[in-house]
């Protein structure tokens, strides 16, 4: 991929940072990460900062960088692993820094990923002064037994601790993740686990079905007494008509959210949109081409400016991916919308399979979009 920073400027919104430190390995988790290899740290940002300035030297070299409302950033996301393992001061200097490359909205949503047991009340007031407005917190489950199944450091009342926490340090916009058909798990007790995450105030709610990935604990030896499919398939519906019956709009597959609590990130993802993507293992989507840093830690710190994959998307990927990105969301796709921006009428199209799914009355075409 070519070095074109100020291009990338003025085209994506939307910055990925990923953060690969966690202080244990969860049994399901497939993400890179590492546990206890906090003597990283330090050198990881220096390549993070190193791959950040690489492609936008050019920005920064240009007497003509963009500074007007139309080259905004609108939102970053710091994924992992778990960014909150990482002491605020790595975010102050690697935010003092971007900010000097990127002009950053003063409505950007910033989310960072937290975990219970990993920060506490002068962490979160920290990262907050930092610009950091939402909060993504893992909490999978509220029930003990469960937690500690699934190699969790944190208990129930931990779990709930933060989230107060969180609410103290001054955040509004805060979200946490829930997995059901986990082992041993049944649908009374993942009812008990809404109806406590009701009780504490959110605004946003993502819950996610177990999915057994290679490279896991739980691949390498196969959990018992998990849920079948059609348990599983009980539990996601009855979620939905909780979380309905509770005032949040089901405007995902996984999310759920109060009225303008949507995540502005995700939805990028969702509606095709362009996005950076830096760090270990970051997928990004830039000028048409959809890219991936390498996995190896060791690779990375020596080279964090070359990219492990490239792919220029087709006009029919590109199609293709607007289509089935677009269908996550319960709000569907507005095929005026999609006409102007890729060129078809998806009714005409794809008329016969439309047809189809719409008899088998999994699909709705209706004369309004929302």
């Amino acid at each position: 991929m070519q070095k074109s920073g100020l291009n990338h400027v003025n085209r994506s919104k939307n910055l990925y940072i990923h953060i690969p430190f966690c202080k244990s390995k969860c049994h399901y988790c497939n993400f890179i990460s590492f546990a206890n290899k906090n003597e990283f740290i330090k050198p990881y940002f220096a390549a993070l900062r190193q791959e950040i300035e690489y492609y936008f030297e050019e920005c920064i070299a240009s007497s003509q960088a963009p500074r007007n409302d139309n080259n905004l950033l609108e939102t970053i996301y710091i994924g992992g692993g778990t960014p909150s393992v990482v002491d605020f001061v790595f975010y102050k200097d690697l935010f003092k820094f971007l900010s000097g490359l990127i002009n950053i909205s003063p409505n950007a949503e910033i989310t960072m990923e937290i975990n219970p047991g990993t920060v506490d009340l002068d962490y979160l007031k920290n990262i907050r002064d930092l610009g950091i407005n939402r909060l993504s917190i893992g909490v999978q489950s509220f029930d003990d037994k469960i937690l500690k199944r699934i190699n969790r450091i944190h208990n129930s009342e931990e779990a709930i601790k933060t989230v107060n926490l969180a609410q103290e340090a001054g955040f509004e916009n805060i979200s946490i993740d829930l997995i059901y058909g986990l082992p041993e798990q049944t649908s009374e007790n993942w009812e008990k686990t809404l109806n406590q995450a009701l009780t504490l105030g959110i605004n946003h709610i993502s819950t996610y079905g177990l999915k057994i990935e290679e490279n896991t604990e739980f691949f390498r030896q196969q959990p018992k007494n998990l849920p079948d499919d059609e348990q599983q398939s009980r539990i996601y519906l009855k979620t939905i008509e909780i979380f309905e019956n509770n005032g949040f709009n089901h405007y995902e597959i996984s999310n759920f959210s109060k009225k303008g609590f949507e995540s502005r990130h995700n939805l990028c993802y969702w509606k095709n949109q362009e996005y950076f993507g830096f760090g270990l293992s970051a997928h990004g989507y830039l000028d048409g081409i959809r890219y991936s840093n390498t996995e190896n830690l060791e690779e990375y710190l020596e080279n964090p400016t070359k990219r492990a994959f490239e792919n220029p998307v087709t006009p029919s990927e590109r199609i293709e991916e607007a289509i089935f990105l677009g269908l996550r969301l319960v709000e569907g796709i507005n095929t005026e919308e999609f006409k102007i921006h890729y060129g078809i009428d998806i009714r005409q199209k794809y008329s016969k399979i439309i047809e189809k799914y719409i008899n088998y009355g999994f699909m709705a075409c209706e004369n309004h979009m929302p």
